[in-house]
């Protein structure tokens, strides 16, 4: 039973390991100024070395944390490859609003967030970024908007026609399929996915 249990803790933390590689790929190129997507897609076509390399984005949901903080806490904190996972992937939310309040006065500015689930195509917000992203976005923007084409036990959600017509920016949260062809009037879309930019496979 315990190397069953093992097997299971493993098989969650080293995805989560992989998506903090990219993650933190994608930090370090957008700290240059430079497209992490272009790199992602130099780096993995028709090159089967890197064909294991994820998307970056926001890695969540109830097992890929909590599995890596658990086994972190059962080697009595010296799986350092899981506890820096934790920081990549949980400081990407951090990165992103940096970034934008480099570029833009948050202030005085509405941010409408697309997507609350924890991944694609669901309703499940457990540990889901996207409520981290709003609430430290809150710190700094005039006003978070929030829309999500499944969630329905968020009584703070609006619909998607709304947050596009009341927001200044939007910052995809999760990449649902129905996001892929939206018409955000000429706004600026933060896509840490690329998924926007990509045809659906």
């Amino acid at each position: 039973p315990m190397e069953a249990e093992f097997a299971k803790l493993f098989s969650n933390a080293i995805r989560y390991i992989h998506f903090a590689a990219t993650n933190e790929f994608y930090m370090i190129a957008d700290s240059a100024g430079l497209d992490y997507n272009r790199i992602f897609d130099g780096m993995t076509k028709h090159y089967p070395r890197a064909q294991q390399l994820a998307r970056a984005g926001f890695a969540a949901g109830p097992c890929l944390f909590k599995d890596t903080a658990q086994l972190a806490a059962f080697a009595k904190n010296n799986f350092s490859l899981g506890n820096a996972a934790i920081l990549v992937n949980e400081g990407l939310v951090l990165h992103i609003i940096d970034k934008m309040l480099e570029v833009h006065d948050l202030h005085q500015m509405t941010v409408g967030l697309l997507g609350m689930a924890f991944k694609p195509g669901i309703d499940d917000i457990r540990s889901s970024l996207s409520y981290k992203m709003k609430k430290i976005l809150s710190l700094s923007a005039k006003e978070v908007l929030s829309t999500d084409p499944y969630v329905t036990q968020d009584t703070e959600l609006l619909a998607l026609e709304e947050v596009i017509e009341r927001s200044d920016i939007f910052v995809l949260c999760t990449p649902h399929d129905e996001y892929r062809n939206l018409d955000t009037k000429g706004k600026p879309v933060v896509d840490v996915w690329g998924f926007l930019d990509k045809p659906e496979r």
